[in-house]
């Protein structure tokens, strides 16, 4: 990726300042709205705070790149968009001068990346597009890699398990778009170690192999499915017998009807004492107000202009 552009001492080269028109404080440092040109030819153009720049601004680099976008204290804090010389683009969130937050990347090959990110790098959930092939990657990143669950989805079929070091490791399937998936995993296989010369120990090269099980038809859990499951979990965790439950159950129906009885004879009381006028026009005024309210391939090379 590109990572040219760095603004660090361009203001802090020597006593000369370059050229500076716009607001001043009190104490004659930038402030306001303001356009300088930098001892090294760079410009920016926009807001300064006590001589710092500080909100929004576009600064340009004598190489091209330029920055669109919020600042904080002289560094990239916020919402913006950096082209870079050549020619890739992020536009999204930054953190004191680090890509940071949900942003997209358009690469220069066409490759795209949107998604989150961390100390430059793609990190968090995010989906990369390989403009090439059109294929996707849709999961979790760590520090620039493909790292636990994600999808690799291709014109007519995708992968779905678990990726490692930036490649799909252990249990997965292939799902295909004629209505039946293949389940196997991926297995670590050590090819022949890369001799990086005499200083260095050769490194091993870890290439996972797919090793294919049952092909099945595709299944679609229902909600019926994802019940029963939470009925079968909650089975296997309680800790009372089956036998008890059925006590338990059997000694709350016997109170409910005891209750049932008690309440119906308290009724029956009540409308032989009550008198003939002035009924009680509220009964049943709540009712309802306590209910619930139910609220597969092998995966392409990563292409990077990083």
């Amino acid at each position: 990726m590109s990572d040219f552009g760095s603004e660090e001492g361009e203001e802090d080269q020597g006593p000369y300042l370059g050229e500076y028109e716009g607001g001043r404080n009190e104490n004659e440092e930038r402030h306001g709205h303001g356009k300088a040109t930098l001892p090294n030819t760079d410009t920016y153009e926009g807001m300064y705070d006590c001589g710092k720049r500080h909100g929004q601004g576009v600064y340009r680099f004598k190489n091209g790149a330029r920055y669109i976008g919020e600042y904080l204290k002289n560094r990239k804090h916020g919402q913006g968009t950096f082209i870079y010389p050549d020619g890739s683009k992020y536009e999204g969130s930054w953190v004191d001068d680090q890509r940071c937050g949900f942003g997209k990347y358009s690469y220069v090959n066409g490759d795209t990346y949107e998604g989150e990110w961390k100390d430059h790098q793609r990190h968090g959930q995010g989906t990369y597009t390989y403009a090439a092939t059109g294929t996707k990657y849709v999961g979790r990143w760590q520090i620039g890699k493909r790292e636990g669950h994600g999808e690799l989805i291709h014109a007519n079929h995708k992968y779905v398990g678990v990726f490692k070091d930036d490649k799909p490791m252990g249990k997965g399937k292939y799902v295909f778009d004629i209505g039946c998936e293949q389940h196997g995993e991926y297995i670590p296989i050590e090819q022949e170690k890369e001799d990086k010369g005499d200083d260095e120990e050769p490194s091993a090269n870890i290439v996972p192999k797919w090793k294919a099980g049952q092909v099945t038809a595709i299944h679609l859990k229902t909600e019926e499915d994802m019940e029963e499951e939470e009925e079968v979990a909650k089975e296997q965790t309680e800790e009372q017998p089956a036998e008890s439950q059925e006590e338990t159950t059997e000694e709350k129906k016997e109170k409910t009807e005891e209750g049932e009885t008690e309440e119906k004879k308290e009724e029956e009381t009540k409308q032989e004492t009550a008198p003939e006028a002035g009924e009680d026009t509220t009964t049943g005024a709540e009712e309802g107000g306590n209910q619930e309210t139910a609220d597969p391939a092998p995966e392409d090379q990563e292409q990077s202009a990083e």
